[in-house]
Formats: structure tokens, sequence, C-alpha cells
């Protein structure tokens, strides 16, 4: 059978201890004595029997039923604060207004839970212009690695200094840092005290979760920049971090060759999957219970499939696969240093498209083409429009074709430095790049004439 599927096939054996075994042992028998004095017992009416029925039953019912108000009410007030935004209308235009809001919210987000969702919108984009970009510097060393909240307010980046900074969009300072925690301190610090290569912030930003070189992963308050909880498990250099959106599951992956799932509700650890041959370089995952992950050196993209015990497994880059992104649920693109960029389907194990030479070092003269890993992808999700980094000299933005069998590069940023990742605003306007002198995993080159820095790069629309 094709390694396409892998399943673990293993029946489950049913627990059933002791202990069960004597309690229904003992009720059965206590049955069956009050059945022996059942003539000595009061017969209750039937109208009795279905009060007492339903006051014990009733308080789980009402919980149940809070919670469905609830999560309504919530759901109701999300789209009031959409409508509250636009433009003001007349009574009557304001309630057809209304009713449009919610009509086109519940159908975005049931094609979007579906998978199916899919906006035709990167021709609408223009090239931006140099003053479109905005340059945050504050890490000492390269920036590995940069997230942006749900609300597009706030960016949260990580270096190899080990320091972590929340950045404010809208005024572009730095609004809190966490500095590294030095050796031999004897001052005790909260912090990372090894390189941050990775960070994820949950969909209602409740958790930012960033992993570092010496296996740990730490879970702060993004509003408080306070630390909550620190996870141990890995092996080796955390690489790379994803939130399951709209819950708290959160994913790993390491050095380790391995996928960790967390569940940070209850802040524990849920369990371990293996089949990666080599490190792990990045992870990314979208509303299904699964997770995207690239092997590096082992030349191969992998879809872990939570419920069902399962993986995908994917093959097509010559060299080592170094990044990843999910557009939608059942298409995805990724990079490696075989500077090569690959849309694929999760139907088919081959991609639907290579574009070999992604980026030929147009800005920078004294690349080349070996040269040029593509060390970071990033898509507007549910759109047709991804985005390219490496150390050419610029970032690229691309259109993907009909059935995303094509890809056409729309225009080039220019961006002086190793581009370590990318990440789009939610709504399109902007885009994120974290930018550093070095590759986030290594020392093979240095750009001297580069600056450590986070780039905010705005987007033009026609």
């Amino acid at each position: 059978m094709s390694s396409f599927f892998i399943r673990n096939d293993k029946p489950q054996k049913r627990k059933f201890n002791g202990s069960q075994r004597g309690k229904l042992k003992s009720s059965s028998t206590k049955n069956h004595k009050k059945s022996s004095n059942a003539k000595d017992e009061e017969i209750e009416s039937d109208s009795e029997l279905e009060e007492k029925d339903l006051s014990e039953y009733s308080s789980d019912e009402e919980t149940a039923q809070e919670k469905k108000i609830r999560l309504a009410k919530k759901y109701l007030e999300q789209l009031k604060a959409e409508e509250d935004g636009d433009a003001a209308v007349d009574d009557d235009d304001g309630a057809a207004g209304a009713r449009d809001v919610v009509a086109d919210r519940l159908k975005h987000d049931f094609l979007e839970q579906k998978g199916k969702l899919h906006l035709e919108i990167a021709d609408q984009y223009i090239v931006p212009d140099p003053s479109d970009v905005t340059v945050l510097r504050g890490h000492k060393l390269p920036v590995t690695c940069a997230v942006v909240s749900s609300d597009d307010k706030f960016i949260f980046s990580a270096s190899k200094d080990a320091s972590l900074i929340k950045w404010s969009v809208q005024e572009g300072h730095k609004v809190h840092m966490i500095p590294g925690v030095k050796k031999g301190n004897k001052v005790k610090q909260v912090g990372h005290s090894s390189q941050i290569l990775a960070l994820a912030i949950s969909t209602d930003s409740k958790f930012l979760v960033s992993g570092e070189q010496k296996r740990l992963v730490h879970v702060w308050n993004p509003s408080t920049c306070q630390l909550i909880h620190t996870f141990k498990g890995h092996k080796d250099a955390v690489t790379g971090l994803a939130f399951r959106k709209n819950s708290h599951q959160l994913f790993s992956c390491s050095n380790d060759r391995s996928v960790k799932v967390w569940d940070l509700d209850q802040m524990c650890y849920v369990e371990t999957l293996f089949g990666h041959q080599d490190s792990i370089t990045a992870i990314d995952s979208l509303t299904r219970e699964r997770a995207l992950t690239a092997g590096g050196r082992d030349g191969s993209l992998r879809i872990w499939k939570i419920v069902e015990e399962s993986q995908l497994v994917f093959h097509g880059h010559t060299g080592s696969i170094d990044c990843v992104a999910l557009i939608n649920e059942s298409s995805f693109l990724s990079g490696g240093d075989d500077n090569s960029l690959c849309l694929w389907s999760v139907m088919k194990k081959k991609p639907l498209i290579t574009y070999k030479n992604a980026h030929n070092g147009e800005m920078n003269a004294n690349s080349s083409n070996e040269e040029n890993w593509i060390s970071a992808v990033a898509s507007l999700q549910h759109s047709d429009l991804i985005a390219s980094g490496s150390k050419d000299g610029c970032i690229r933005l691309w259109k993907c074709g009909p059935n995303f069998k094509s890809l056409t590069p729309l225009f080039s940023i220019r961006v002086v430095g190793f581009v370590n990742s990318l990440q789009f605003s939610k709504d399109g306007s902007f885009l994120v790049a974290a930018v550093g002198q070095e590759h986030k995993y290594g020392r093979w080159w240095r750009i001297k004439e580069a600056r450590n820095s986070v780039c905010i790069i705005k987007l033009r629309k026609s």
C-alpha cells in the first residue's frame, strides 16, 4: 500500500477495571434487594417520578443551554462590532444592512469551516511605495519570528538574543520587552535563556507561546506579557509552534523529529506524534484537528490527522523543506533550499505546481540562485495571495491560479537581509516580516549591511 496513507490499525482494548465491575455488581444486588422489599414501600405516582427526574437532570440541561446562549451572544456581539464599524446609515437601510452583515458573516464562516472559502483578491494589490515600509528596531541579534494579534493591533517578535518584544502597529513603537535571561545572574528573571525560534498566538489572543533552543515552550499573557506556564518535553530545540484555529490546542515541533500536542485550557501535555526522519523545520494548522509539518532534510511534508490517528505524506522538493503555510483546509504551499515554491493539494502526494528559481536575485546581484533559499512563506488564508522571502534582498508576492495549478509573480518589495518569517494581517492590509543578518537556523552567511528588525509593509489596493 502507498505510504501516502499511514494509519495505526492496532486494535484498541477497552479498559474495564475491577472497581467498576464491583460497582455494577453491588448496584445490581441493591436493586434486587429493593425489588424484594417493594411490598413494604410506598409506590410513587407518575407525576412525582417526572418531577424527580426533572429535578435530577435539569441542572445539566440548563448548563448546556446556558453555554449555547453564551456562545450565541458572543457571536452576535462580534457581528454587532463589525456593523458598528461601518458607515452610519438611516434606520431602514440600517436594518437591511444588519441582516446583510449577518448573512454574509454566516456564509463566510460556513465556507471557511468547510474549507471551501476562496477569495480572488490578488489582482487588486499594487506595488507599495518605499514609504509604506515601517522598520522597527529593538533586537540586538537576528529576528527569527514575528506574529500578529487577531485584532491586528499588536506584533510580537523574537530573536536570537532571547528577547521578546511587543509592538504597537498603529504607533510603530515598542510597548513591552521581555529581555533574555543572562547566565550566572543571581537575580531570578523570567524569560528565555537561549535563542527563540518560534512564536504563535491563539485566535482569541488569550495565549502567546514561544519556543526556544533549550527545548522549552513558554506560555504568556499577551496583554500583560506575564509568564503563565512552561511546557517541558521536547529533547531538542523547539522549531515551530501553531494553534488550531478558534481553540487552545497547541502543536509544537522540534529538532527531535517529533510533534507534540498540548491543551492550554488544562495546561497539560496530550500526546506525541512520530514519523519524520529528520529535524522538523516548520508547522501550521487551521480549523480542523490537523497539523502540517515540514521535515527538513528528510524531504517530506506531513499532515497529521489527530482524530483519525493517521498521516498523509508528500514529496516533491529536491532539497531541505524549510517553510510551510496552509492556504485553506485542502491546499498549502512550501518553500525549500532548492529555491523553489510548491503548491499542494491534500488529494495529491506530488505538488500541483513547482516554481523553480522563485527568488532570482533581481535586487541583489551578489547572490546566486543556489544561495537564495526560500526561508519564509505566508498565505492570506482562504485567498489567492501568498508571499515568500529569501536572502536575495526582496519579498515576493504571488497570485495562485485557478485550482492552485499555477503561480504568477505580482511584485517584489525590497528588504535587505534574511527574511526569517512572514505573516499577513487578518484583513490583508499589511504584511509583517522578521528580518536578520543571518538565517534563523544557522550562520551559513552573514549580510553585514542588513538590519535586525521587524518590517511592517502596508499593502495597497488599486
